[in-house]
């Protein structure tokens, strides 16, 4: 598996690079439903995914990474690698998304590897996620990555109720 940013071409996303990441968000129906990032789950469209998108790269650390096996974008993560908050060290994963088509086959594990890889050769000590309290299994998945529970808060972006994890990251 490989991770490769997701990158604009001036300015914007490439037409069909856009459409497969639109196409993985649309398979993810009922974690949007519990998110309430769109406005009909079940009706996801390539300009609602291009303005997310566009909105997850609107901070200046961020990225998106695109998660590839065997030439199949299985995944994407979205990460921050400076805290919105100056007192918070820790860089951010802000959406692991994972084709549902292909859950519970370990893309999910691999990309969250992956990505603790590249914050952990960048000399970061931990990461951390917001979990949205509504989704139990999320809670699990990650607890299960060795992620622990720091504080109950509200989400920055639609004030939802969820659970701050960090999970320490140890030199190599």
């Amino acid at each position: 598996m490989i991770l490769q940013p997701l990158v604009p071409v001036d300015g914007a996303l490439p037409g069909p690079v856009l459409t497969e990441i639109a196409a993985l968000y649309s398979t993810n129906h009922a974690f949007f439903e519990l998110s309430g990032d769109f406005p009909d789950p079940d009706r996801i469209t390539v300009e609602q995914v291009a303005a997310a998108l566009a909105d997850e790269l609107a901070h200046d650390s961020a990225e998106v990474l695109l998660a590839r096996s065997a030439g199949r974008l299985v995944g994407l993560a979205a990460t921050l690698a400076q805290a919105p908050a100056a007192d918070d060290p820790d860089p951010w994963i802000g959406l692991l998304l994972i084709d549902a088509t292909a859950h519970r086959e370990g893309y999910g594990r691999a990309v969250a590897t992956l990505v603790e890889d590249r914050f952990r050769t960048a000399g970061r000590a931990g990461v951390r996620i917001a979990v949205l309290d509504n989704n139990p299994k999320a809670l699990a998945f990650w607890q299960s990555q060795g992620y622990v529970p720091l504080r109950r808060a509200k989400d920055r972006e639609m004030g939802r109720d969820c659970t701050v994890l960090r999970k320490p990251l140890e030199a190599p």
